[in-house]
């Protein structure tokens, strides 16, 4: 990680642990007023987020979290997703495609439609990580590779 990658924003005080991963959804009517609201809808929606360190200076007043807000280092982490086979290709871009499947008793449904992404986003396969473990429902080749925007 190079410290290019690292983004500051900030999130609820007991959100706020080393190692804790969120996906960003954007920001909410509570925040408009707020003179910070920048610093927190700075990142990109639907993008997931880890957070590697918490900057000291306390607790700020915060509309949405109750218990307040604090500064947090972030880097974007990748994202799991289940892909088409012929299309789960190291280092190759894609624009994600819900699979078309609502079988969500299914084992790998979490792999195929990932919390936070929408079709047309975005990615850079990083790793092509393996096949889906257990034969897919509606017949699909599909291989489950690491994702970043």
């Amino acid at each position: 990680m190079e410290e290019s990658d690292t983004i500051i924003t900030l999130i609820g005080t007991k959100l706020a642990k080393v190692g804790n991963e969120f996906i960003y959804k954007g920001g909410v009517k509570e925040c408009e007023p707020c003179k910070l609201n920048k610093t927190c809808l700075s990142l990109n929606q639907g993008s997931k987020y880890r957070i590697t360190g918490i900057r000291t200076g306390g607790k700020l007043e915060c509309f949405v979290h109750d218990s307040g807000v604090c500064a947090v280092e972030v880097i974007e982490a990748p994202i799991m997703i289940a892909i088409e086979s012929r299309k789960a290709i190291k280092g190759s871009k894609i624009v994600y495609e819900l699979v078309s499947c609502n079988l969500s008793s299914c084992e790998n449904f979490v792999l195929c439609r990932p919390s936070g992404l929408r079709s047309g986003d975005k990615f850079t396969i990083m790793n092509v990580e393996r096949d889906i473990e257990e034969p897919c429902r509606k017949g699909l080749s599909l291989k489950v590779v690491e994702a970043k925007r």
